[in-house]
């Protein structure tokens, strides 16, 4: 029997597999740093699952809309307009299981097959699974650390052809932690209009930025023409530490709203009813908790980038946004280091996880292969002693 070509061809998500990994080693008895989370160590807010209990106490737990209930819908309308200068109908809001849903939801709606989409790299890992599933092919556009990786006018031209429906836009970015200027995203905005296709805005990491002349701008925000070409893509997992409460959710115009809503409908319906009236709460009432994440993490990233900046053989470019620091590990390659020799961030990941206890992200299926990922949304302590594990490798093996 033959399974599905497309299916088949899909790459299992790297980062998922490394953290069960390190685990299940942590399980028996290891003791493993693991830098490759990208969940924030705090706790969801009280008040969120006080919301939680009332809803299953008051017997709300039955079927709803399957773009979600108004009440949640209406909330995001909400923050998007006090957040993001944006103003939509409850009913262009379409509250999916998790971003990585509303991604696929977008994809299965705009996507005939053999239609290209533009994918800066680095770029989140589920991108071009997620095109390829939904028939698309990824066309990937490697940026350049002298340009903070942030693709250029020139590199989209390059790459732009007849079967081009859209770029995925994701800012500040996982895995780089840099975040796009109002200049750099009327850029964008401009390829997109001339060319008519779409953008889809990836806004997951949008709270978690660390300098007042560089906050998040949603480029939806930039005009008439891009607003409606814009599928804007977010949710709670980040900002809120609720990650396995899976709400994230899609705005858009509304002729594209109504057929995400339509996919959704013939695949997982409405999301966890309980879970909604919970995301009500975080959006209503949790800027505080936000705000308190975002100065712990800024005071984790000074001292990770730092740390990291006085290891001989790494490098990195301080991050503006998100919860990530990308390191640049080009200058171990060619050596030979416990019989291995290393040639790309896959090996020196395998030598940290295995001899020194610490799990990080080897960063080629983001589109690098010579670099990793640090997550520093975990506790302090546990960035020094990780840290102290990764010099202690460098200085004995280099």
């Amino acid at each position: 029997m033959n399974l599905s070509k497309r299916a088949l061809q899909i790459k299992p998500s790297e980062t998922l597999s490394i953290l069960e990994i390190a685990n299940k080693m942590n399980d028996d008895g290891e003791d493993v740093i693991i830098f490759s989370s990208g969940e924030t160590d705090f706790d969801t807010p009280y008040s969120v699952k006080a919301a939680a209990v009332k809803a299953i106490n008051d017997n709300f737990t039955r079927y709803t809309p399957g773009a979600g209930i108004e009440e949640l819908r209406k909330a995001i309308c909400y923050k998007l307009k006090s957040d993001n200068n944006l103003l939509y109908d409850y009913e262009q809001i379409v509250v999916s299981n998790g971003s990585k849903q509303a991604l696929m939801n977008t994809f299965f709606a705009i996507l005939n097959p053999g239609e290209e989409v533009i994918i800066p790299s680095p770029y989140w890992v589920s991108y071009p699974e997620i095109v390829k599933l939904a028939g698309g092919l990824p066309v990937i556009v490697k940026t350049k650390k002298e340009n903070c990786f942030k693709v250029t006018r020139e590199q989209l031209e390059d790459v732009f052809s007849d079967r081009t429906k859209a770029i995925i836009l994701n800012t500040p970015n996982n895995p780089s932690g840099m975040v796009y200027s109002l200049q750099e995203l009327q850029m964008i905005a401009d390829f997109a209009d001339e060319h008519d296709i779409f953008v889809i805005s990836d806004e997951l990491y949008e709270k978690f930025t660390y300098s007042s002349k560089l906050n998040h701008i949603s480029i939806a925000s930039l005009g008439e023409s891009i607003y409606k070409r814009t599928i804007v893509i977010n949710g709670l997992s980040k900002s809120y530490a609720m990650t396995g409460w899976r709400v994230g959710y899609s705005a858009s115009d509304k002729s594209i709203a109504e057929v995400i809503s339509n996919i959704q409908s013939h695949s997982t319906s409405n999301i966890n009813s309980i879970a909604q009236k919970a995301a009500v709460e975080a959006l209503s009432s949790c800027e505080e908790n936000v705000s308190e994440m975002v100065n712990q993490f800024k005071r984790r990233r000074d001292y990770i980038a730092q740390r990291i900046s006085d290891i001989p053989f790494l490098s990195s470019l301080i991050p503006k946004g998100a919860f990530y620091l990308f390191v640049d590990i080009s200058k171990m390659c060619g050596s030979n280091v416990f019989e291995t020799k290393i040639n790309n961030a896959g090996d020196v990941a395998k030598i940290l996880l295995d001899k020194y206890k610490v799990a990080v992200v080897p960063c080629d299926s983001f589109g690098f292969e010579n670099y990793i990922r640090l997550s520093y949304a975990i506790s302090m302590e546990d960035i020094v002693k990780g840290i102290d594990r990764i010099e202690k490798f460098v200085k004995e093996n280099f």
